[in-house]
């Protein structure tokens, strides 16, 4: 079991490469991932994302990258000619209006004025790039995998002891369910007897079979050992989710059916652990 909470960081630091990618993860209903990086690697973002929903199948992740390039490039000099021809039609000009001036517009000034000379690295394909950031990911992922696994330990733990407490309370509702139905015929029974003297009292099985409560009993003893199975597997919130609301609804129908305070009791403080489950149930993936 996983928890859909949780954090990883994963580093690439060779050749001058420094690359960090940190992985944070909340509670959300369905996927949705969020990329923040560097516009180096745009071409990126949808290999990154697919790499995560191989990890990943409920839940909000931020991704944020770090990148620093240290490595040494070759670089090239751009000549802008038409921003040397302005800078000379300039000093000609300027030497036209005052003639008296000396002249010491040479080719170093000239290589000196603004965009006339400006350095410009020689792009390439650059395959590291992309190795080193899918290096870091699976880094990250396999951190953040492995606290999100403890986490759901932890929930599981938490889910399973309530479950025993929903298991006692079921079982508590069982040993009384016998004779709240029997109480209930009685009841019905004598009712009848003095407004219908001498008729026969079927209907009074047909009122106590209404209050009878087994077939709810015998859903949720069911339920609670798929439940226990199902936190066996991995990825497991969709079918408890699914799986609580059938608990809630045997619950509810308990309690409309019962007239006796002690299963009314019970009933309510199973709802009361069936909600506290539910809880639990919306941080699992």
């Amino acid at each position: 079991m996983f928890s859909m909470t949780g954090y990883g960081k994963g580093e690439y630091r060779e050749g001058g490469i420094e690359l960090t990618v940190e992985i944070k993860t909340v509670n959300n209903r369905y996927l949705d991932v969020s990329f923040k990086s560097p516009k180096i690697f745009i071409a990126c973002e949808e290999p990154v994302r697919q790499r995560v929903r191989e990890q990943l199948t409920r839940g909000h992740a931020d991704i944020f990258v770090n990148f620093v390039d240290k490595r040494e490039k070759p670089k090239t000099l751009y000549v802008d000619e038409n921003a040397a021809r302005g800078w000379a039609a300039a000093a000609a000009k300027v030497k036209a209006l005052f003639p008296n001036l000396t002249d010491d517009f040479t080719l170093s000034a000239m290589m000196k004025c603004a965009d006339v000379v400006r350095t410009e690295e020689v792009t390439e394909e650059d395959d590291t790039l992309p190795s080193a950031l899918f290096s870091a990911l699976s880094a990250a992922l396999e951190k953040l995998n492995t606290m999100r696994a403890k986490e759901g330990e932890k929930l599981a733990a938490d889910m399973l002891s309530r479950m025993d407490t929903c298991e006692e309370l079921v079982q508590k509702i069982s040993v009384r369910a016998p004779q709240v139905a029997e109480n209930y015929r009685t009841k019905m029974q004598e009712r009848l007897r003095e407004v219908l003297a001498g008729v026969e009292y079927d209907e009074a099985a047909v009122f106590a079979d209404k209050a009878n409560i087994d077939e709810e009993l015998t859903r949720l003893k069911s339920h609670i050992s798929q439940f226990r199975a199902i936190c066996g597997e991995e990825r497991v919130g969709r079918k408890l989710d699914f799986l609580i609301q059938e608990f809630n609804r045997e619950a509810n129908t308990i309690c409309s059916k019962s007239n006796d305070l002690e299963v009314t009791g019970a009933a309510l403080a199973l709802k009361n652990e069936i909600e506290k489950i539910r809880e639990q149930v919306q941080n699992v993936e």
